[in-house]
């Protein structure tokens, strides 16, 4: 004879569909060497990667004291591109 299933509650519910909500927001899925496997997410700050937000928002007095003269624009680099 066929073994019955319990079916669950509703706080089991609402537990596993938060437990499975914050699972997908700390990893992600990915392939590599043609396996599929769990990483972890990078960090983001509001949706943005963080290399992308300190580029954004930084100002030059920051990036100077952090040692980001590469992210650091001059007016001679915007005048070459232009």
């Amino acid at each position: 004879m066929a073994k019955i299933k319990k079916k669950l509650t509703a706080a089991q519910k609402r537990a596993r569909k938060k437990a499975k909500a914050e699972r997908q927001k700390k990893y992600m899925w990915v392939f590599m060497n043609g396996k599929q496997v769990k990483i972890k997410r990078p960090p983001t700050i509001d949706g943005m990667d963080v290399d992308e937000f300190i580029q954004r928002n930084a100002d030059p007095m920051w990036l100077h004291q952090n040692e980001m003269w590469d992210c650091i624009q001059t007016d001679e680099d915007e005048d070459i591109f232009r």
